[in-house]
């Protein structure tokens, strides 16, 4: 187990590499020049534009500028927003942990109502409870979170009036008042994590226990707790974690619209921001924390298919 995770780590640092390089090029090439709008705009004369770029680093060659710019990040220095002078860093270390608590309340109710509905759809195929499931999950599927994020507000908040339309409590501050602010975006993001997790858990289960050891496990007389839990569950479990994997690094992409509906000052909030004022060291420095926690969540999954599935372990 410990040479397959010293194998995944190594193949991380090429690709952190490539990856690093894609980011700084993505925005280089983006339209637009910061140096310009912090220099005056439409009013700004050559020679303050020049002294920006000068000061911005933005006159060197491309090379010279990503040497720069990977050499600070490896030591944590993602640079400070060009308009508020506040490090990148620091602000993301303040932005981040409300946007993961976001997303593991939207994993929690992934997990809670897909896990179950899953299951129950594997145990009872072609039943009405099987395709209400499966017609329940496509819908879940198709509709846009956005969407469903407004109407919960018009139901929940201004209809029902139990559960605040936008703003954030610190769950240091008041657990309670936490979840309450949480609960509509979770419910959001959630929906779609839960009608995943419930498809794809329904097929592989339904496969696992009509495999022979199951088959075996039912004629030795066992219940349905233990040959679902401890036989089936096992194997079915691999593609579903493979799911969930991926389901995180799109529920970090999708906080950055939920966010922007519930006025949560998270990292998507703080994403559309610079995005709009074209901030260059703050697009840089969230595309990479979340491609870096993408990548990351990649090596977990590897590892939990050694732990799930002992032949992934010598290869």
């Amino acid at each position: 187990m410990g040479a397959l995770i010293v194998r995944r780590l190594l193949s991380l640092i090429p690709i952190f590499l490539i990856v690093s390089f894609a980011v700084f090029m993505l925005v280089a090439l983006v339209p637009g020049d910061a140096s310009v709008t912090l220099a005056g705009g439409e009013n700004a004369t050559p020679e303050k534009i020049e002294a920006v770029r000068a000061e911005l680093h933005l006159d060197e060659p491309l090379a010279a500028q990503y040497g720069r710019w990977l050499g600070d990040a490896v030591q944590g220095d993602l640079g400070a927003s060009l308009f508020t002078k506040v490090p990148v860093s620091a602000e993301i270390a303040h932005r981040f942990p409300i946007t993961l608590g976001l997303v593991l309340a939207s994993l929690v109710v992934g997990l809670a109502v897909g896990v179950p509905l899953g299951i129950l759809a594997a145990l009872r195929p072609g039943t009405a409870i099987d395709k209400s499931s499966r017609l329940g999950t496509s819908l879940a599927i198709a509709v846009p979170n956005y969407w469903l994020a407004i109407e919960l507000v018009v139901v929940f908040a201004v209809t029902w009036k139990v559960l605040p339309a936008s703003g954030y409590v610190p769950f240091s501050d008041d657990p309670a008042e936490w979840l309450r602010h949480v609960a509509l975006p979770a419910l959001a993001l959630g929906t779609w994590s839960a009608a995943s997790l419930a498809r794809q858990l329904r097929a592989s289960l339904i496969d696992s226990l009509d495999a022979k050891y199951t088959r075996t496990a039912w004629g030795k007389g066992a219940g349905t707790k233990r040959v679902v839990l401890k036989h089936a569950m096992k194997n079915a479990a691999i593609p579903v974690v493979t799911v969930l994997g991926l389901q995180i690094g799109f529920l970090l992409g999708g906080s950055v619209i939920i966010e922007q509906i519930f006025s949560i000052p998270g990292m998507g909030s703080y994403f559309v921001q610079a995005v709009t004022s074209f901030d260059v060291p703050v697009i840089q420095g969230v595309t990479m924390v979340f491609v870096v926690v993408a990548v990351l969540l990649s090596l977990v999954v590897d590892i939990s298919y050694g732990l799930l599935d002992p032949r992934v372990r010598v290869r």
